[in-house]
């Protein structure tokens, strides 16, 4: 399932639901991602994230259905924020359930980096002195997404 939205979102309800009725979930791994107060050692004071309606829904679908395929996954959830956050406030939340840990752990981290490297998603950091940059790509989320171009281990 895949959601981006504006809204605040609770991890541990969400967590909670996808697991509800369902008794062969031997294993539940989620990844919450949260807005930091520094950046390239520079405080933050708001992040405002970007993105194209349509479009980032078709991406995120990409990429769940990308780890769908290569591991034996019961189900998966994928909520995305959008708008202006401070820190604190959570951004990213992905969570999958399989019958087995090591399926639900590859697989978490497989949507973490797909979704830092893939998903359009445009990230705007203002300072606490008004000024304002735009987040580049990083090296070490590129290098972190290298390791699933090889075949897939499930």
């Amino acid at each position: 399932m895949i959601r981006v939205q504006e809204e605040p979102f609770d991890a541990a309800a969400e967590s909670q639901a996808l697991r509800a009725g369902r008794t062969d979930t031997g294993a539940t791994v989620t990844f919450v991602g949260t807005v930091r107060e520094l950046s390239g050692g520079q405080a933050i004071q708001h992040m405002t994230l970007e993105h194209y309606p349509g479009m980032t829904e078709k991406a995120l679908q990409d990429i769940e259905r990308q780890a769908v395929e290569r591991w034996p996954l019961l189900d998966t959830l994928i909520v995305h924020r959008y708008g202006r956050l401070a820190p604190g406030d959570d951004i990213v939340l992905v969570a999958v359930t399989s019958a087995h840990r090591e399926a639900a752990f590859e697989a978490c981290a497989f949507l973490m980096d797909w979704l830092k490297t893939k998903a359009p998603f445009w990230k705007l950091e203002e300072g606490n002195c008004g000024e304002a940059n735009w987040v580049d790509a990083r090296d070490s989320d590129d290098k972190a997404a290298a390791r699933w171009m090889k075949d897939p281990v499930a």
